[in-house]
């Protein structure tokens, strides 16, 4: 089995996330794993669509706890 080379990197602190996993469809990858960050803003209880911490990332927490992470491939 070879590693995925993963176009997030350590800003997102996914190493220390044991239940996320990567799914790449063609030139797209998409993370699903916990939300971990303190927000200091009202959420919406069901689906909470934001800008990435890096460029170019789209973020869609579901139900206040799941993060998706969608992004290109490198």
């Amino acid at each position: 089995m070879t590693p995925v080379n993963s176009s997030f990197g350590s800003r997102f602190g996914m190493e220390y996330m044991p239940t996320s996993f990567l799914v790449r469809m063609g030139k797209r990858e998409m993370l699903v794993c916990r939300d971990f960050r303190k927000r200091f803003y009202a959420v919406n209880p069901i689906m909470e669509c934001d800008t990435g911490v890096q460029a170019g990332h789209l973020e869609i927490l579901l139900m206040r706890r799941w993060l998706l992470i969608l992004s290109k491939a490198h």
